[in-house]
């Protein structure tokens, strides 16, 4: 990508939205009719290597348009591995697409139509650091395949984590009352203001009126890297885990800091010798994994809430060099290491495909 270019594309997902919800009173069948041009369906044909049976997977969601070049946003869980993508416009013509960027942790794609002539209308991006429980929204969609359809509801719920992911806390999503059926997922959830706030990716099986959406601040964020390396690059470390209870640092004795309960095999932890746990204790409604190591400081950093674990986190970077001290067996040991890139991992798709309603 030519800098010039690359230079507009970040000041374009970088411009926050001018209107806020209270400055918007739009009838919702206003804000369907503008909206809608920029919604298409998604069709994906998978072949699964591995089956003898039901090899070939389709998958059917939704996504929207938003840029003059044609850019698509889905869901990564709907387009990831797909060997056919198609378009269906909103005139129902049918175009083939190719993917341009995909991210399974943060469940966002980017394709695009193989045939860069024909234009699309594209949607406008609000700002989902605007919202509040609450606000009235509109989710589109191609739900069953039965056409485009639009769900009424609320904001119900901010920041709120999927306990089925071990990065879904770098990614926290927006939760709403408006219906995301199957079909509905990569399509937006709209403000009355007729501005995409969010990406439909997950409904619950288990409650009812409970859905969640991407953030589109995430979108814009993560928009320019998808469409210029297409993959959002991340430093790799490896570790997951808790920070030690206090109940159990009086009663089991386990030095207060961030409990590693589990290591990704081939990752930056496993190479150095860190240790997962490997006693399941039940306590209330949490399960945590004992006997790992914990880390009591990252590069001088005194680990001790999951506040301070998501800013040393979040600081990381790709080449970093860092340091850890951690307890093992009551013996307090150092280790240092340097973070590479972090690799699609096998079960990053499986999460969001099994927990989701797009296909």
């Amino acid at each position: 990508m030519k800098p010039a270019n690359r230079l507009l594309l970040a000041v374009v997902f970088a411009l926050p939205a001018q209107a806020t919800a209270a400055d918007c009173d739009t009838d919702f069948a206003d804000v369907f009719r503008d909206v809608s041009p920029s919604v298409v369906q998604v069709y994906a044909v998978s072949i699964d290597p591995f089956s003898l049976m039901h090899r070939v997977q389709h998958g059917v969601g939704t996504g929207f348009v938003v840029d003059d070049d044609g850019h698509v946003v889905t869901n990564a869980h709907l387009v990831y591995g797909a060997g056919t993508i198609m378009i269906a416009t909103h005139s129902d013509e049918m175009l083939p697409a190719e993917i341009v960027g995909v991210d399974p942790l943060s469940d966002l794609a980017v394709i695009k139509l193989r045939m860069p002539l024909k234009q699309l209308e594209k949607a406008a991006l609000g700002a989902s650091v605007e919202l509040e429980i609450g606000d009235e929204v509109l989710a589109v969609g191609y739900p069953f395949g039965i056409g485009k359809t639009a769900t009424r509801g609320i904001v119900s719920g901010m920041e709120r984590v999927m306990p089925f992911s071990t990065w879904s806390w770098m990614t926290p999503l927006v939760q709403t009352d408006a219906a995301i059926n199957p079909g509905n997922s990569g399509g937006p959830l709209v403000n009355r203001c007729g501005e995409v706030i969010a990406v439909n990716t997950i409904g619950s099986t288990a409650a009812q009126n409970i859905n969640f959406s991407i953030p589109i601040d995430t979108v814009r964020e993560y928009l320019p890297q998808l469409i210029e390396h297409g993959r959002i690059i991340r430093p790799w470390h490896g570790i997951n885990g808790v920070i030690v209870p206090m109940p159990m640092v009086f009663s089991f004795g386990i030095p207060p800091g961030y409990m590693i309960e589990t290591i990704e095999p081939g990752s930056p932890a496993e190479e150095i010798g860190l240790r997962g746990g490997n006693f399941p204790v039940v306590i209330g409604n949490n399960e945590y994994l004992l006997g790992g190591d914990v880390i009591s400081e990252v590069n001088g950093i005194e680990v001790t809430d999951m506040d301070t674990v998501f800013e040393i986190a979040r600081s990381l970077r790709v080449g970093d060099a860092i340091s850890i001290r951690y307890y093992r067996d009551g013996m307090l040991q150092t280790a240092e290491v340097e973070l590479p890139e972090r690799p699609i991992l096998p079960g990053d798709t499986l999460r969001f495909r099994s927990n989701s309603h797009g296909q």
